[in-house]
């Protein structure tokens, strides 16, 4: 353990900063689309339970990780293997797949900013129109917006651990909570609203199958910020005497919390906007959805409490998913920081200076890849499509590597580091997980059909994105 490195002041800042990592855009625009999607309420009920059977055993693997080692992900899997470095380019792979992420939620993030500076302005009349958003991410107003956004990200980050990340997150994962609940509650008051809460809350088992569960668990998985470095990173920073297993199941839960209030904003809202609407209609996109359909019924409500009332409610929403957006970003920037830190011996300063600068740099590029560069813009081609430089990070990074970054830390865990050390671990600070039921469900899970799953999953995804074919329904 390093003498000097940081640590979370409290558990509660631990539970708050993983909870912000873990609650984003997929939980609060694209958990809502994908239940809507997949059946409704059978789809929730599947969700909930890979949360709890699958991806609780991988988080815990991946704070563990993280606390024990006292390093970022590339360090711990070198300390835990010894220096192998077949394991040591397992942790490279879980540094650079945050990096990259950090790139593509940049620019997502400076859309999110530009659009609640539109609705503060009360231009969300624009926002409607939907031709706006192709226009609005090629406006110069974008580097404007880019500027902001990193200058509320680093801020943040040069803070450090216990006087930044922490307390931001205690500020912001409050108000985002308080938010949400005040605009459901309001969203419950429109016509037909329940109309939607029945669709997305009554089961429908009759459209379960092999697709729908892979959904249910790939949304799961991701939503929780597996696979990212990030639970590793923040794990390093937690206290030795902290309840591991403790923090990991409330962290769980405030997610699961958060995605399905999500869905009783989302969808009471679509229904009450179109009450005969065909839920396949619904972009698979949470980045169209937010910026395209969503606009439409903020400025239908004009209807019922004005335009005045429709733009506050309008910037209310922009403001909960920019909250969101920012403490997934911090999280997700971390965790090459403080690979920097640790492994070149860098100040803060000095470490998270050189991301921004590189990070600006990926994300003009994606900027440039909607249009403004050809070679950009059309910068590969697999799976049957043109591909921008954009979509290439996102598919490489976020749909595909997750799922394999976290079976790497599975199998870490059970060919280097070992069961017994893993449990020990799990242990301190949280005596009664010593022979508990989620003890022995954690050791069989994951040394049986966990690592099969993820396994499937990452396979899966790459023949399908990359080559058009798919095994699984």
């Amino acid at each position: 353990m390093s003498a000097n490195r940081e640590q979370f002041g409290s558990r509660l800042g631990f539970i708050l900063a993983a909870a912000g990592s873990a609650v984003g855009i997929g939980n609060l625009v694209g958990f809502p689309v994908a239940a809507a999607k997949n059946g409704g309420g059978a789809f929730l009920l599947i969700y909930a339970l890979f949360v709890v059977f699958i991806c609780l055993p991988v988080m815990l693997a991946e704070i563990s990780i993280g606390r024990h080692t006292q390093h970022a992900p590339m360090s711990a899997f070198r300390s835990l293997s010894s220096g192998h470095k077949g394991w040591t380019a397992g942790g490279f792979l879980a540094l650079l797949t945050p990096y990259m992420i950090a790139v593509f939620y940049t620019v997502i993030t400076i859309w999110l900013f530009g659009y609640l500076f539109e609705t503060l302005s009360g231009n969300l009349d624009k926002l409607a129109d939907p031709a706006y958003f192709g226009a609005f991410i090629n406006t110069n107003d974008i580097f404007w917006y880019l500027i902001a956004v990193n200058a509320i990200v680093y801020f943040i980050l040069f803070s450090g651990v216990k006087d930044g990340i922490e307390k931001g997150a205690k500020i912001m994962m409050p108000a985002l909570f308080v938010m949400l609940i005040l605009l459901v509650g309001f969203v419950l008051t429109l016509d037909n609203a329940f109309a939607g809460v029945r669709y997305y809350i009554v089961p429908d088992f009759s459209k379960i199958n092999a697709s729908v569960i892979n959904t249910a668990l790939s949304q799961a998985f991701f939503s929780l910020s597996l696979g990212m470095g990030i639970m590793i990173t923040y794990g390093s920073y937690m206290q030795r005497d902290d309840d591991l297993p403790g923090s990991a199941k409330f962290v769980a839960f405030t997610d699961t919390a958060v995605a399905f209030c999500a869905g009783l904003l989302i969808m009471p809202a679509i229904f009450s906007f179109n009450p005969d609407i065909d839920t396949a209609e619904l972009s698979d996109s949470s980045v169209g959805l937010i910026f395209t359909f969503l606009p439409k019924i903020f400025l239908a409500l004009q209807a019922n409490i004005g335009y005045g009332g429709a733009s506050a409610v309008a910037s209310i929403f922009f403001l909960l998913v920019f909250f969101a957006a920012i403490t997934s970003l911090v999280s997700i920037t971390e965790v090459p920081n403080s690979a920097i830190m640790g492994s070149m011996k860098y100040s803060r300063k000095k470490s998270l200076s050189m991301l921004a600068v590189s990070v600006l740099v990926f994300s003009i590029l994606c900027i440039y890849s909607f249009g403004r560069a050809d070679w950009l813009t059309s910068f590969m081609s697999y799976g049957g499509a043109n591909k921008s430089f954009f979509d290439v990070i996102i598919d490489v990074f976020y749909d595909t590597v997750l799922p394999l970054n976290g079976l790497l830390s599975c199998l870490l865990v059970l060919f280097h580091w070992k069961r017994a050390n893993f449990h020990r671990e799990l242990e301190r600070g949280a005596p009664n997980y010593r022979h508990s039921f989620l003890e022995r469900y954690v050791d069989v899970s994951l040394t049986t059909f966990i690592p099969v799953i993820l396994l499937v999953i990452f396979l899966n995804t790459v023949a399908y994105k990359y080559f058009g074919v798919s095994f699984i329904g």
